[in-house]
């Protein structure tokens, strides 16, 4: 029996050692296939990778604190009326009493602007979404309070904030079309009788005088110094010598809101364009409309002006930066002894540039036959020959550092012979 038992245990022996094998055999046999699986699964991955095409860029984020009419206009092709509408509902509470008039003077309804961008709306962003901040002041839900319309530029109140920007538009005014009629008095004709106003036009042109009784209809002489003695907007410093400083009634108004225009331009006279005819007037200016002007950016600083009207007119000067409308003679000549009204379009600023021959006048002016005889141009232009780095400070604050122009030795020339 102790034999038997003997020979028992090498048996058992192996058949363990077979039994620990094969648990061995399926525990690998189980956990190598997904190790197999996987490295074919990514082998072709890997190939694809290399084929795959090249990352696209990434797109600009919009900013949508700042409104572009480019892109509702041009690009998704909407009508002035999708989002402006004729008259706004606060237009009798926008001017007060016999001033008020139908006018666009809100910004659009928020349905006008969900259409399109409910995904901003409400964005999730604090605190509040960026896109309220076009035509909202605080931008809060506690203060609704909306920036002043920019067609109400009349109606400055002290509560009410201008949002700064730079309009996308020009107002297209055809000056030869209005320069015999807007000083009228408009009571004489009925309302329903827009064709008798146009007629009387070449008529009453012949009658006129020289200074045109219209202009002063739209543009006045800003801040003039009348009677006073301070000639300066600002004190200059007291050795200013002949440098250049801002003095009063340098520059002239211009309408800014739709008061002027509506007076004859409304549904009751029939006038095209009427109100709602936005479209008309206003016209999308180039986005790479870059004029040279005659303006030192550093100038507003250094002299102390803040006033946005000044500042306003002052950047779009793109002959004399100096010129000064209230200065010497000016007010007593005619605008349109200067200013060529025939072709005057606003939405082309190269069209009100005044020709230099308008500085010769009647009587010579600043431009004479000889510089002995006083002219302005004659004197600096010779000073320029004889130094190249002379400074033309008569008429100019940056052009005058340029090489002088042919049409300014032109002028002289032309002015010779109707002298001697």
């Amino acid at each position: 029996m102790l034999k038997d038992e003997s020979a028992k245990k090498p048996q058992r022996s192996t058949r363990l050692t077979i039994l620990t094998m094969g648990l061995l055999l399926s525990v690998v046999t189980y956990v190598a296939p997904p190790a197999v699986v996987y490295s074919r699964a990514t082998e072709p991955q890997r190939r694809s990778q290399t084929r795959r095409p090249a990352t696209r860029p990434a797109v600009p984020r919009i900013d949508y604190s700042q409104f572009s009419h480019v892109t509702h206009v041009t690009t998704e092709k909407l009508a002035c009326d999708s989002c402006h509408k004729f008259p706004t509902k606060n237009w009798k509470d926008a001017r007060k009493g016999d001033e008020a008039f139908p006018d666009v003077a809100d910004f659009p309804e928020h349905s006008s602007c969900l259409n399109c961008h409910r995904q901003q709306f409400f964005a999730r962003e604090r605190p509040a979404p960026a896109i309220c901040s076009n035509c909202h002041v605080a931008v809060t839900p506690r203060d609704t309070t909306r920036f002043l319309f920019p067609s109400l530029g009349d109606a400055m109140e002290p509560k009410l904030k201008t949002r700064e920007f730079v309009s996308e538009f020009g107002v297209g005014f055809p000056h030869d079309k209005h320069v015999d009629v807007v000083g009228l008095d408009r009571r004489r004709f009925r309302p329903d009788a827009p064709a008798q106003v146009m007629a009387i036009k070449w008529s009453v042109s012949r009658m006129q005088s020289e200074q045109s009784k219209s202009c002063p209809i739209c543009h006045q002489t800003y801040q003039p110094q009348g009677k006073s003695s301070e000639e300066y907007v600002t004190t200059p410093p007291k050795d200013l010598g002949d440098s250049f400083w801002l003095k009063k009634g340098t520059f002239q108004t211009v309408p800014n809101s739709h008061a002027v225009c509506f007076t004859c331009h409304n549904a009751e006279s029939g006038i095209a364009p009427e109100p709602k005819d936005c479209q008309l007037c206003h016209k999308l200016l180039p986005p790479d409309q870059k004029l040279k002007v005659d303006f030192d950016p550093k100038l507003p600083a250094f002299v102390g002006i803040t006033d946005t009207s000044i500042l306003d007119r002052a950047k779009k000067r793109i002959s004399a930066g100096a010129f000064r409308h209230e200065g010497g003679a000016h007010p007593d000549l005619s605008c349109g002894g200067c200013h060529n009204i025939t072709v005057m379009n606003t939405i082309e600023p190269q069209t009100l540039r005044v020709p230099i021959k308008s500085c010769g006048g009647a009587e010579g002016c600043h431009i004479t036959a000889t510089t002995d005889d006083g002219g302005a141009l004659n004197f600096e232009i010779d000073q320029k020959k004889a130094n190249a780095a002379f400074v033309c400070t008569k008429c100019h604050m940056t052009f005058g550092k340029e090489v002088v122009p042919d049409g300014h030795a032109q002028a002289i020339s032309t002015l010779m012979p109707k002298l001697k």
